[in-house]
């Protein structure tokens, strides 16, 4: 097979966390559970209804269009998008076309073409008849002697829904995963989407096409991708199979495909529309906007720093390598916590320059705990401060590794600070040779076949008569005190 040159593009939409719905009152509540529960006039479609801007999505688009060094035009309109479907209940879609809110941009060396918003639609929720053996994607009859039905939820009518398209400048599905899960990020440290693809509040298209030269192919757009492991599968699928095609004489059709996961292949569902299918026109209930007139200091102000300076500053900073600085980065929360307690460590121990102890127990010990309670750090009653002290005491010898992990139990519990535990349950390690000699000679005693063991060259015996006296501590002794007294009792 020849080489081809893959031509990637990508169209990522995201729904916006806002109290209401994009152009109603209605609450926008991903979590509602009851079918047709949020719904009005408005996002029904109820002729006379008028549909009114909802200001903080349209500010949320504007500080996507900032975060991503977009241009931010003087004027933007919504435009109505003409389709028949039965999850639209107006039979349009509010859009937008020429003006969107951002033009340009650039994210992860791919250049964006536009950032725009617009009404998601209805949810369809397809059911099957107890007679029938199989059901259609649309709906319809299944069988000869079963029906199938298709249920439509209002519920998700009208969440206000952004749109983000790039330049073809993708040109394989690792870059194209690389980049979804950055736009992922941003979105979730401006706070502006929780873009959850499991959810469906983030969906990923992808429109592929190869040529043997610089010329670009025939586009097709693949649809249904669902996670980052399907946006990978089905770019490595598609490009596959369009060479293929073309390998064997056929021609390849502009077209949407979809995304099958179960099967791990892309199956046809139409022939691709153009623009003019659609028949966009300036959307006559809504005024033009002037994006001047909106308060972009206070917008500027709200933008955190971003994971692409976070990622430089963590490194630099903690002296972290890319991929623990990348364990912080995924997570603001772990993040934020992370640079509190370091700040309180540093208050403490002013000379430290040393983080990893920190970042260890954050990161394997913390998190595994927490996860096991089925818990996040902000639900956690352990704050910064008090698991800077933990790890104070862990770094000045006061407690050991081992009572450090039932410290964070007692933490969880309490919600005290480590230094009142250790003092009123008496956790403090044993360090004093005295008082260690002292019972390391009487675990001897007890245990004289590990003694004769030791003797005969087993080093395993070794860390059995420890691992028997860190138990008589209950965990309380110094392991590397008691390692050299050993040596020295058994030499």
């Amino acid at each position: 097979m020849q080489d081809y040159i893959p031509t990637i593009g990508l169209e990522i939409h995201a729904e916006l966390k806002t109290r209401t719905k994009m152009f109603c009152d209605c609450l926008n509540d991903p979590l509602e559970k009851h079918p047709n529960a949020n719904v009005c006039a408005v996002c029904l479609a109820h002729p006379g209804s008028l549909p009114v801007i909802n200001k903080s999505a349209v500010e949320a688009v504007l500080k996507v269009g900032i975060a991503l060094n977009g241009d931010i035009p003087q004027f933007s309109k919504f435009d109505r998008k003409n389709y028949f479907y039965p999850d639209l209940p107006k039979g349009y879609q509010i859009s937008q076309y020429d003006l969107p809110l951002v033009f340009g941009g650039m994210l992860r060396g791919v250049r964006l073409r536009r950032v725009h918003l617009e009404e998601d639609t209805a949810r369809l929720a397809h059911e099957l008849s107890s007679d029938s053996t199989s059901v259609e994607r649309h709906g319809g009859p299944s069988t000869s002697s079963g029906r199938s039905a298709s249920l439509v939820d209002f519920n998700r009518a009208g969440v206000p829904l952004m749109e983000l398209v790039t330049e073809p400048d993708i040109k394989n599905a690792d870059q194209a995963v690389e980049f979804a899960k950055e736009l992922q990020l941003i979105l979730r440290y401006l706070g502006v989407s929780d873009a959850d693809m499991e959810k469906g509040q983030m969906r990923v298209e992808a429109n592929v096409s190869v040529s043997k030269d610089s010329t670009f192919g025939t586009k097709v757009e693949v649809k249904n991708i669902n996670s980052f492991k399907a946006v990978h599968d089905a770019i490595e699928y598609e490009l596959k199979r369009q060479e293929e095609v073309l390998e064997g004489g056929g021609k390849i059709h502009q077209e949407t495909r979809g995304w099958d996961e179960k099967k791990g292949v892309t199956v046809s569902q139409r022939m691709k529309e153009e623009a003019h299918d659609y028949r966009y026109f300036p959307e006559p209930d809504l005024p033009q906007m002037d994006l001047s007139k909106f308060d972009w200091q206070a917008l500027k102000l709200e933008i955190p720093e971003l994971p692409p300076a976070k990622r430089l500053r963590l490194s630099k900073e903690y002296d972290f390598t890319p991929e623990q600085a990348e364990i912080l980065i995924t997570d603001r929360g772990m993040a934020e916590f992370f640079e509190e307690a370091a700040s309180e460590l540093k208050e403490e121990l002013p000379d430290t320059r040393d983080y990893s102890l920190l970042y260890n127990y954050l990161v394997s010990d913390l998190r595994g705990f927490l996860i096991e309670k089925g818990i996040g750090l902000k639900e956690s009653k352990i704050s910064p401060e008090n698991f800077a002290d933990l790890i104070i005491l862990v770094f000045s010898g006061k407690i050991n590794s081992r009572v450090a992990k039932d410290l964070l139990v007692k933490m969880e519990e309490t919600g005290l600070d480590p230094r009142e535990i250790v003092k009123s349950e008496g956790l403090e390690q044993v360090s004093g040779e005295g008082e260690l000699s002292k019972i390391a000679e009487e675990v001897m005693k007890e245990n004289p076949s590990a003694v004769e063991d030791y003797k005969k060259g087993k080093a395993q015996a070794l860390q059995f008569l420890v691992g028997k006296t860190m138990g008589r501590l209950k965990g309380r002794g110094n392991p590397t005190v008691l390692q050299g007294i050993f040596k020295k009792l058994l030499s």
